[in-house]
Formats: structure tokens, sequence, C-alpha cells
């Protein structure tokens, strides 16, 4: 199957409803939007107990299907395994071009391996305490903090001094050398496909990790880097390049 450029992907959503917060949904599916349409909308668990109560209005509200797993053995995840096999009988159907886990959940590292094997792309969302292993399986994880932050501030930017910024070597080395493997002979490069190099090397960065909305901000923040918009001859629109000062890593 031939990836779709993203946003037109057909994506199913798959919620371990144990291990996600209903009251993010809204937040959730906006964001899933950003990536593609979600044609399917499954979030698991036992509704028989009080437990999910919480999820009844948010159900109706999103057209989420409930799917019932009883817990037959205590201790044992039957919630996780029902997920897992839905997830592979729409993997076979070969009518999407991604699946979204929605869990915190390190027992699905190895589905989100599996279905990116099969050439479909992956997007996690959890906690910021999820497994290093699920996150690294995915092709994309967003961490469901950034989504309560919006939900609590309205998606106000809350930026970090440049000094803060520059100290995080980890960043630093990260953004320097995602534009290095994407640029021209002159260091030049374009800043989409930066993002695309970053999100290789780190399924789990996102520039609101730091404070800013968009990978621009975050980069011009750190003072490590020049900028250039360049006119398209066709068309009115600006395509941002970005090479580092001096084109030499910092």
């Amino acid at each position: 199957m031939s990836q779709k450029p993203i946003g037109s992907q057909k994506l199913a959503v798959l919620i371990d409803a144990e291990n996600a917060q209903a009251s993010l949904t809204p937040y959730l599916l906006a964001e899933i939007a950003k990536y593609g349409v979600a044609s399917v909308k499954r979030v698991y668990g036992d509704w028989t107990g009080p437990q999910l109560s919480g999820w009844k209005d948010t159900l109706l509200t999103h057209s989420i299907q409930p799917m019932q797993q009883f817990r037959y053995t205590s201790g044992k995840n039957a919630i996780d395994s029902a997920m897992i096999i839905d997830a592979m009988d729409l993997l076979y159907t070969d009518k999407f071009d991604g699946f979204c886990l929605v869990s915190s959940d390190s027992d699905f590292t190895r589905l989100a391996a599996r279905i990116r094997e099969s050439g479909l792309t992956v997007y996690g969302f959890g906690r910021r305490q999820t497994p290093k292993a699920f996150v690294a399986a995915c092709d994309k994880f967003v961490y469901t903090e950034i989504l309560q932050e919006e939900k609590e501030e309205g998606i106000t930017q809350k930026e970090k001094p440049v000094k803060e910024s520059l100290k995080d070597e980890k960043l630093r080395t990260l953004l320097s050398v995602a534009v290095e493997d994407s640029g021209d002979e002159n260091g030049w490069a374009n800043l989409g496909a930066v993002g695309s190099e970053i999100n290789k090397y780190s399924p789990d960065f996102d520039p609101r990790n730091y404070g800013y909305r968009k990978l621009s901000d975050l980069m011009r923040a750190t003072g490590m880097f020049e900028f250039d918009e360049r006119e398209h001859k066709s068309s009115q629109a600006k395509t941002v390049y970005v090479r580092l000062k001096n084109n030499r890593r910092y």
C-alpha cells in the first residue's frame, strides 16, 4: 500500500480505556485529525463496572464504539488482548494507512512494530511514563500531558528562556544533526524535511514538550540557526529553510 500524505491518511483509532482519560478525547481527536481521518474509532474496556462510567457521554458525543471485554482472570489483561486481536483484523483488511494506539501500556510494543512491518504508520498516544520500548516502536508518539496542558490553558504558549533551551544538550544535538542530514551543499535545509528527520531519530519529539507550538519557534529560540523564507514562483506561499549559524554544529 502506497502511503498517503499526512493529513489525508485513513486511520484506525484504538483506545485502551484503562490507560486514557475520557476528558481529553476532544483534544486527542483534534491531534489525530492533523495526521488523517479517523475512519474507525474504538475504545476497549469492561463496561459492566463503574470504573469507566466517565466515558459514557464522550462515546456518544464523538461517535466512538465501545468494545466490551470481560476480565476472565485476575491479573491477566484480556482488554489488551482484545485490542491487539482487533488491530490485526483491521490490518488484514488493507483499508487503512495507519493506526493510532492510545495507551501507556508496554504490551502494545510488539503490535506497533508488527503494524509498521506491514508498511503502515503508527501514531502512539500515552503518558510520559510510557515505556521507551513502546514509544520507539511508533513512528510518532505524542504525550497526553501536552493535550492536558492545552485543555487547561486554552493552547497557550509557555516559552522557556533561550538559555534554558540551550542547556539541553540532547535537544541541541538532535536539531543540529537533523539540519545537517537534510541540508544541501550550502547547509540549507527545508524546515519540513528537518521535522521529518527529527521524528526518525526521536518519535516522541514535539516542540510543545519545550513550551513551543511550532518547530520553527523552538529553533529560533535556541539561537543556533539562521532562517531564510523563499517564495515560490507559481504561488505566494513561502517555504522556510534553516541552517546552522556559521554552518557548524553547536
